[in-house]
This record gives C-alpha cells, structure tokens and sequence, in this order.
C-alpha cells in the first residue's frame, strides 16, 4: 500500500530576507533529527522496495516509477554511514525535487514541519577534515529539539545516477 502526502509550503519565503522564517521537513535517522528545507520537499510517500541497478552505490536502493518519473532512491542511514536497521511501517521516503531532477531519500521517520527565524539557527562547529559537512547548513534549535539541517542540493549533487542506467 503506498500513501502520498503531497507539501505545499504555506506561504513564498523570499530566499533574499534573511530575517524570514524558514520551514524545514523534520524527520529521523536513529536516536538524531535532520531537517531539510520544505520548498525542496515534493511529497511523502510510504517505502516501496524499487528496481534494484547493478552495480549502483550501496546507499543508492535503486529506483521506483513515480508517475511516469524514474526516482533514485538514496538510503540516507547508508549515504551517512549510520548503521542499517530493517525498514519498517514508519519508513518512508521523502520525494525531493531539484530543478529537474527528482529524488528519493529513504528516512526512518517524518516528525513534523518546523519553523525555524533565522535567531534559531546555529552555525555548525569548526570540523576541519574530522566530519564531511559540506551538506550541513547549521544545527536549528526549536523547544528542547536539535535539528541537524541538510542542504538538499549539496547533499546529492555528486549522485547522478547516469541517464543510460535508468534507461
């Protein structure tokens, strides 16, 4: 059974005011919160298991048919190096879209959409070469939450899945 939530972001956030809030797509991997920014966000749909590519990354599970649309599915547990766990009822994958090209990224979880005034954002620490955060925008603080937040286009920018592959 799939189920589809299609976002539509409330209202058109200027990416020139810095002093706009910000909506993020919360969701979990393990015991951590990621966030991702909502205009990035197509929909959500529950996991099915896609057509397996030989010789593909193993973060990448393969692809899924979306409506006439070819989706690589990204294991964000495998692309981070976490630990893998059996997918389960909770598992869902988080339809990006990215100028013309659309992805899915499996996640264990969806919490909620936060809004997050630029005040709530952290700059991340200084890692130098210890941890690869090119992907990393910040750390959003809301309530007790920490949310570690992804810049989608950073993230999957070196994942092309080649043409003649899904072909």
């Amino acid at each position: 059974m799939t189920t589809d939530l299609t976002l539509s972001p409330s209202r058109d956030l200027r990416a020139d005011d810095a002093s706009a809030t910000k909506e993020f797509l919360a969701f979990k991997l393990g015991s951590e919160e990621y966030g991702m920014d909502i205009l990035h966000v197509q929909e959500i749909r529950s996991y099915e298991a896609p057509t397996k590519l030989p010789n593909a990354a193993d973060f990448i599970k393969g692809v899924v048919n979306l409506r006439g649309i070819i989706v690589p599915i990204v294991d964000l547990r495998l692309r981070f190096q976490l630990e893998r766990v059996a997918y389960n009822d909770l598992t869902v994958v988080v339809v990006v879209a990215l100028g013309n090209k659309v992805w899915g990224l499996v996640v264990d979880a969806v919490s909620d959409v936060i809004e997050l005034a630029p005040s709530h954002i952290k700059a991340l620490p200084d890692f130098t070469s210890a941890v690869d955060s090119d992907y990393l925008t910040g750390m959003g603080s809301v309530d007790q939450r920490m949310v570690i937040l992804l810049d989608a286009p950073r993230l999957l920018a070196g994942l092309d899945v080649r043409e003649s592959a899904l072909a």
